[in-house]
């Protein structure tokens, strides 16, 4: 299937795309003050400058695009057009994030993945199940975890480059 854009055009939609203060990211910082939790963003003296820091329980959490960060789910779909190029880049972002959350680890901060698909689509967690699961992560201790719109799920992390 051919683009819908033209390459202007769809150079232009991808250019205004955020890399900070998206609007799941923003939703998820909304969240987190709710349940009274003190946190700093982008913080740039940290491997990968994550999205949101909370200092007191030494938690990072990144807000993933699933499309962005090559995502297994109902979000993630290839590109039909310049293909070669979006598998490429994809893969290099998911290599790249695994080498920022295996730095952080050995740092001793604990990491949850907040995946868009949680917030978003046919699929998305009801936003009670997602304040919760939040909740339970930062509280609980895990080193690292993921949020889609599975819910919560406590893995060992392995550094898969």
């Amino acid at each position: 299937m051919a683009d819908v854009h033209d390459k202007d055009g769809r150079q232009k939609n991808m250019a205004a795309i955020r890399s900070k203060n998206s609007r799941p990211e923003r939703f998820i910082r909304l969240q987190l003050a709710t349940l009274g939790f003190h946190y700093v963003t982008n913080k740039k003296s940290l491997p990968g400058t994550p999205d949101i820091v909370i200092k007191k329980f030494k938690a990072i959490i990144f807000v993933n695009g699933c499309f962005w960060h090559g995502h297994n789910c109902h979000l993630f779909k290839v590109p039909q057009t310049n293909t070669k190029f979006w598998v490429s880049k994809i893969h290099s972002n998911t290599v790249r994030d695994k080498e920022v959350v295996a730095k952080l680890m050995a740092q001793g901060w604990r990491i949850l993945v907040v995946w868009e698909c949680s917030m978003k689509g046919a699929n998305k967690l009801r936003k009670k199940d997602l304040l919760d699961r939040m909740e339970e992560w930062v509280l609980r201790g895990d080193n690292y975890s993921e949020l889609s719109f599975r819910g919560l799920t406590r893995e060992q992390f392995k550094p898969r480059l």
